[in-house]
């Protein structure tokens, strides 16, 4: 998945192309009008779709519905043929996969091969943009605290290799120049810290004051990339409108503050699935003519409600709820777990970009919602 669209998109098309010769798909069908979040990411797409019908921008309507397809198939494909005994393996080959990223990395970094691809010295993510690396990079730090802390039955040299992982995965975290993911991770870090310390609230409080505090002090002083990025945005956000307002930090603003008007002017059912770039064009040539236009807000919740108002706006955030009702319900620890705190840094993350457009981050929400919000005993 992080390594290449192309493999994963082969994987995908052969994955959906043999469920259709499986037979079975009474119970299959069953199996997915049976779970909520199912239905629930069945009722995002067709709220795309249905957006055709008032939209003028046909093609690129087209364009959107075709991004959102995981939803409507790839996910309850996954989800009817998803083995509770094989859990085990799809996160290791996740991590497995992290791992490869990982080690081209510190390569590029330690400049002990040629940058490549997406890759610099100075911001080594060679098969993905920082952009989608550093938070997929943050869920699989996650995944791996969560084993260290949680697996009672791992050996000292598993312990130590995974310990090991855990802060070269953290490191990595600071020279890369996402600062989203560098946000979700210090989220993700929170999360972990109420999960280990179950029930110790003060507690829980106590060391997240104390840890993540010492983890951004320590990576902005070793971290010239971090030190940096942070330096830029505390300036970008302080003088959005002045000396930075076609910054990263100031176009956003602007992009919320247009496309709010949109929104008020079109609160229930939004502009249309295709009209985003459109409209937006228009209210930017009134309100910042200056400041190139767009036609992604680079927030999903903004998006959302400008294409389809507040009908998609409970459409898109229904998914996270059942994700979290059903993560509660489940007697795993990993799973339920694992199921609160993929929605929650979700959540976080979206609101600096439209992280459910993306590939590389579509496909792992989609990729671990097929297996922690199904019920194995009752399907």
């Amino acid at each position: 998945m992080p390594l290449t669209v192309f493999g994963a998109n082969l994987i995908i098309v052969t994955i959906c192309l043999l469920w259709l010769l499986s037979g079975n798909y009474k119970s299959k069908f069953y199996q997915v009008v049976n779970n909520k979040l199912m239905l629930a990411s069945i009722v995002f797409f067709c709220v795309h779709l249905v957006g055709l019908l008032w939209t003028e921008d046909l093609a690129w309507g087209l364009h959107i519905v075709h991004k959102m397809w995981y939803f409507l198939l790839l996910l309850p494909i996954l989800f009817t043929i998803v083995n509770k005994n094989y859990i085990k393996y799809y996160i290791f080959s996740f991590l497995l996969a992290i791992a490869i990223t990982e080690v081209a990395s510190y390569l590029v970094w330690f400049e002990l091969v040629e940058p490549f691809k997406n890759a610099t010295v100075i911001n080594p993510t060679p098969f993905m943009s920082h952009i989608s690396y550093n938070p997929i990079l943050a869920f699989a730090i996650y995944l791996v605290i969560h084993e260290i802390f949680f697996n009672k039955k791992m050996t000292n040299l598993l312990f130590s290799f995974y310990s090991f992982f855990a802060i070269c995965m953290t490191i990595n975290m600071f020279i890369t120049g996402g600062r989203a993911g560098q946000v979700v991770f210090f989220v993700m870090l929170s999360i972990i810290i109420f999960q280990i310390l179950d029930k110790q609230r003060i507690k829980s409080i106590l060391v997240i004051l104390f840890l993540i505090p010492g983890i951004f002090i320590s990576a902005y002083q070793f971290s010239d990339i971090f030190q940096a990025r942070m330096d830029l945005m505390t300036k970008e956000v302080s003088d959005f409108s002045g000396k930075y307002p076609d910054s990263s930090v100031g176009l956003r603003i602007n992009f919320a503050i247009n496309s709010w008007q949109l929104i008020k002017e079109n609160p229930l059912i939004g502009v249309g699935t295709g009209d985003f770039p459109t409209e937006y064009i228009k209210i930017n040539e009134i309100n910042t003519p200056e400041l190139p236009k767009t036609s992604n807000p680079h927030n999903m919740y903004t998006l959302v409600l400008v294409q389809h108002g507040l009908v998609g706006l409970i459409s898109l955030l229904s998914i996270f709820y059942f994700q979290l009702k059903l993560s509660l319900n489940s007697p795993n620890k990993l799973i339920r777990d694992t199921g609160l705190t993929l929605p929650l840094i979700f959540l976080v993350m979206m609101l600096s970009d439209s992280y459910l457009l993306g590939h590389y981050t579509t496909l792992m929400f989609i990729f671990f919602s097929s297996f922690l919000y199904k019920d194995f005993e009752k399907t």
